[in-house]
């Protein structure tokens, strides 16, 4: 048998361990929050408000998922409203007993819904039990919802490409520029983003002419890897169009500016006169 060669290692010297372990001197001034257990690290409760729907979250491409489908529902429904309420992630809000409660993952968004006592938490999740409780921006052909839900659980596997494990990390918060892992999430990247792009194709909305939680769920995150030179984003025509589309829609430009992050934002929300 041929001798093989152990691969190089960046940095050069280093080995896997046979059993990883945490170092956190090390390994928390590069990596910060991310560290290898989950659970609370500090005691406090969530706020709760008068409404049915609790929303908790942040303006992050995840997060206004959360804040547009409950615009969108706003507009389409004058009964309906909601609460929300800031989780800084910079501040560790994530990691408190409360918010734990609700996502036992420590990730933004989150919902809860005090008529039913149900928690829900991963974005797509969120979006599906919204659209199915209220009747709105879903299919109920189960042909056409199929094709709905195909497209939302395409974001929920593609985001991890470009989003923090992916391209946004070795491309902007890694400590060194590596070209192996910056050339692989690019290429992936802009695979996802041709995918998008063909499947508009003589289309308004990705499942046709009706605006659904598939739109909601890609539009924030496209939206900014369209707007890079460098992914040559202007080269997407059908992406560069539907994104406009979306952004024009009262619900979302309302939905971007609750827990958001610009001078307009709404750091906390009861009624649809704070949106006003």
């Amino acid at each position: 048998m041929a001798h093989m060669n152990p691969k190089p290692s960046i940095p050069e010297g280093y080995t896997i361990p046979q059993v990883w372990k945490y170092n956190e001197e090390t390994m928390k001034p590069v990596h910060g929050s991310n560290i290898p257990k989950s659970g609370p690290q500090s005691d406090k409760e969530l706020p709760r408000g008068s409404h049915d729907i609790q929303l908790y979250g942040l303006g992050t491409g995840n997060g206004v998922k959360a804040s547009i489908m409950l615009e969108e529902l706003v507009e389409m429904d004058e009964t309906f409203d909601y609460d929300a309420y800031t989780i800084n992630i910079m501040k560790g809000d994530q990691f408190t007993s409360g918010f734990v409660a609700v996502n036992p993952n420590s990730k933004i968004p989150a919902i809860f819904d005090q008529s039913t006592g149900a928690r829900v938490f991963e974005s797509g999740a969120i979006l599906v039990y919204l659209a199915e409780k209220y009747g709105k921006l879903m299919p109920t052909d189960l042909a056409k919802k199929a094709e709905c839900l195909s497209w939302v659980f395409f974001q929920v596997g593609a985001g991890p490409y470009y989003g923090g494990g992916g391209l946004s990390h070795f491309k902007g918060r890694a400590p060194k520029n590596w070209e192996y892992a910056i050339d692989r999430y690019t290429i992936e990247t802009k695979r996802i983003l041709d995918v998008l792009d063909k499947a508009l194709e003589g289309k308004q909305y990705l499942c046709g002419d009706e605006y659904t939680i598939a739109d909601i769920m890609h539009w924030k995150w496209t939206s900014g890897l369209i707007s890079q030179e460098y992914l040559d984003g202007a080269s997407y025509s059908n992406l560069q169009r539907w994104s406009k589309t979306v952004a024009e829609r009262p619900a979302v430009k309302r939905g971007e500016r609750v827990l958001g992050w610009g001078s307009d934002a709404i750091p906390e929300r009861h009624s649809r006169a704070d949106t006003n």
